[in-house]
């Protein structure tokens, strides 16, 4: 997914009325906003937020597949990463489940060989899974599991990673995925989980207020890594379904990442 639209975009002169990036409607922190009607996020000085409309423009200027539920992002002032959040209505999700890393990196991996058929499809370059950035670990005070995977575009050799965090709610899942490139992932995750605190989801909806009747989700812990049901059909065998779910699961910060960072920094300097 090296795009040269995006480095045309990004990396050419621009005024305040022509650049792509100034033009979407950011929401500079510090601020507190609504992650749709399920969560809120205050957003810290330094930070800037993107609603659904705002990160669907920002996924077509980095030729990201857009995320057919909303979809809000978060970037800092550096521009070395951004994290899109996406709320999933699965269910409640049981935290019992012990997650076997090499199980489901088989999955994954299986998976991609399938999800390449569908990026061929669509003229994007195909992925290789490289291994775990970071191995699946869940923080039973927070509710959340995080891991990260290290995938390579396999015509460039670009490597792409991106850190997945899962804070599990009442009724589903916020899903959070950080983009960055390899070298910049410690400083990027450091940066995002300075924000996490101000995370909240909507009175009613915490993990801790699950009453006895409420939807259960008929998957654990180590599905939300791999798709939720995609997953559950993968276990089965079908691993055609995982692979559309990662056809469009992986976000990426393309060719043009150094550029895209330069216009949010000149972004935040204007504005102070």
């Amino acid at each position: 997914m090296l795009a040269a639209l995006l480095v045309a975009c990004l990396c050419a002169p621009a005024t305040a009325q022509t650049d792509p990036i100034e033009a979407l409607p950011w929401q500079r922190g510090p601020t507190t906003v609504s992650l749709g009607t399920h969560a809120s996020l205050q957003v810290p000085k330094g930070y800037a937020f993107l609603d659904n409309k705002g990160t669907k423009a920002l996924n077509l200027l980095m030729q990201n597949p857009s995320n057919d539920d909303d979809e809000y992002a978060l970037v800092d002032d550096g521009g070395d990463w951004v994290a899109y959040f996406s709320y999933a209505d699965t269910g409640y999700i049981k935290d019992n489940e012990q997650i076997d890393p090499d199980d489901i990196l088989d999955s994954i991996r299986r998976g991609t060989e399938q999800s390449n058929k569908e990026r061929r499809s669509r003229g994007w370059d195909e992925l290789r899974v490289l291994g775990w950035s970071a191995k699946p670990e869940y923080d039973t005070q927070l509710k959340s599991l995080a891991w990260s995977i290290l995938a390579e575009d396999v015509s460039t050799q670009q490597q792409v990673v991106n850190y997945n965090t899962r804070l599990l709610g009442r009724y589903g899942v916020m899903e959070v995925v950080v983009v960055t490139a390899p070298d910049r992932l410690g400083d990027a995750v450091g940066s995002f989980k300075d924000t996490v605190p101000g995370f909240q989801f909507s009175p009613g909806e915490t993990y801790g207020e699950y009453q006895p009747g409420d939807h259960v989700a008929a998957y654990g812990l180590a599905a939300l890594i791999t798709g939720g049901a995609a997953a559950v059909a993968a276990k089965k065998g079908f691993f055609a379904v995982i692979g559309g779910f990662l056809a469009a699961a992986w976000k990426f910060l393309l060719v043009g990442l150094v550029a895209v960072g330069a216009r949010f920094k000149s972004f935040f300097l204007k504005k102070r």
